[in-house]
């Protein structure tokens, strides 16, 4: 894993889990590795919390090859969550994972979003992640360590 530095901003990066594996304990070590996370317990419960968060969000085909392209605990968790009623914003997103991990302020679940949702790029690749994107409201992106991107304005 690398670390890339940008505007006083770190921002992990990591390569795909290895081939031929179940994956969970390399998903494990590198959301360890991309949060600096003390150890393995806690690094896979802000896994379980934030994948289990993000499968209220994703839906539809998206969902069902989300959960095809992760380790298959990884994939357990987010099928088992209930649809959102509403989309919500990525703010409104990180608060929320904020209220289920215990002693979680704002900034902190932010960086356990951003651990969790950074490694996953590799693993499911840029054709989902966009189309991932397409579906939630602007601000996600950031969350999966992509740049927010919107489009021109006319002049």
């Amino acid at each position: 894993m690398t670390v890339t530095t940008t505007l006083d901003r770190t921002t992990p990066t990591t390569t795909p889990l290895a081939a031929g594996t179940d994956g969970w304990p390399e998903l494990i070590d590198a959301v360890r590795e991309a949060g600096q996370y003390p150890t393995r317990a806690e690094a896979e419960r802000v896994t379980r919390t934030v994948l289990s968060a993000l499968g209220g969000h994703v839906v539809g085909e998206e969902r069902v090859e989300l959960a095809r392209a992760l380790p298959a605990e990884a994939a357990r968790v987010i099928a088992a969550q209930i649809p959102a009623t509403r989309p919500l914003t990525a703010a409104e997103f990180v608060d929320s994972v904020a209220t289920r991990i215990e002693g979680a302020t704002p900034a902190t679940a932010r960086w356990d979003v951003s651990s969790v949702l950074s490694v996953l790029p590799p693993l499911i690749g840029d054709d989902l992640l966009t189309r991932i994107l397409s579906e939630l409201p602007p601000g996600y992106a950031l969350l999966f360590g992509r740049p927010q991107l919107t489009p021109a304005r006319p002049r």
